[in-house]
Order: structure tokens, then sequence, then C-alpha cells
């Protein structure tokens, strides 16, 4: 994976991710910030729609999970 790069501010201060491997084109991509509490997840193609969020500890689980592949 590349090196993440910042998508956006929103207007809360959120600072939103996508990895530079992501699809240039619009692919299927997700961003995320990371806040004091949480990890936020949303959908590039619909920015203002629905978002998931994350304790930072079910965030670590997740990512640990998704590498091991299960």
């Amino acid at each position: 994976m590349g090196n993440p790069r910042v998508v956006e501010v929103d207007s809360s201060g959120l600072r939103w991710i996508k990895s530079s491997a992501s699809n240039a084109n619009g692919g299927e991509c997700v961003e995320i910030a990371f806040d004091r509490d949480s990890v936020q997840v949303r959908d590039s193609k619909d920015r203002q729609g629905s978002r998931l969020r994350f304790s930072a500890a079910g965030w670590d689980a997740l990512v640990d999970s998704v590498r091991a592949g299960t």
C-alpha cells in the first residue's frame, strides 16, 4: 500500500485520507479519518453518505483480521 494522502478536511476538522494505491479514476475506495476517540470510514463516491465508526481497539482488530485474511 502506498502512502496515504489527504483528500479533504471537512467542516468538523476531520482529515480524510485515502491510500495513494487507490484507483485515481474513482474506483471502489474508502476514505478514513482519525479523531481522538475513533476511526471513521466512508465511501469515496458518497462522501456525504453513511459512515462507519470504530473505536481504536475495534479498528485495530479489523485491520489485524484483514491482514490475516480472516
